[in-house]
């Protein structure tokens, strides 16, 4: 599945600092990111299970936002890009 993750989370405090920084550690172990506060998910159930686990465990839930978005199967691949975007290949091999 193809999903589109999307956080705010409040940084007025350390605290809210750290919790940013976990959540984007936490993303980048599942996607791309496209944006600041914006990552591109190819996963299966059970991953998004884990993510969500894992999300919900790290940010505070009366301050910060997360938004899971799933999209329809080939939508990254048909994103149109703008500016300094560029297109991402997701499920392309990887060449270390």
């Amino acid at each position: 599945m193809e999903l589109l993750v999307t956080y705010d989370v409040n940084t007025t405090t350390p605290e809210g600092r750290r919790r940013l920084r976990k959540v984007a550690q936490l993303c980048e172990g599942y996607g791309l990111r496209v944006q600041k506060s914006v990552f591109e998910v190819v996963c299966n159930d059970a991953d998004l299970l884990q993510l969500t686990h894992s999300i919900t465990q790290v940010i505070d839930q009366a301050h910060d936002s997360i938004r899971i978005y799933r999209m329809p199967q080939g939508a990254f691949r048909n994103a149109r890009t703008l500016g300094t975007a560029s297109a991402l290949l997701h499920r392309d091999p990887l060449i270390l």
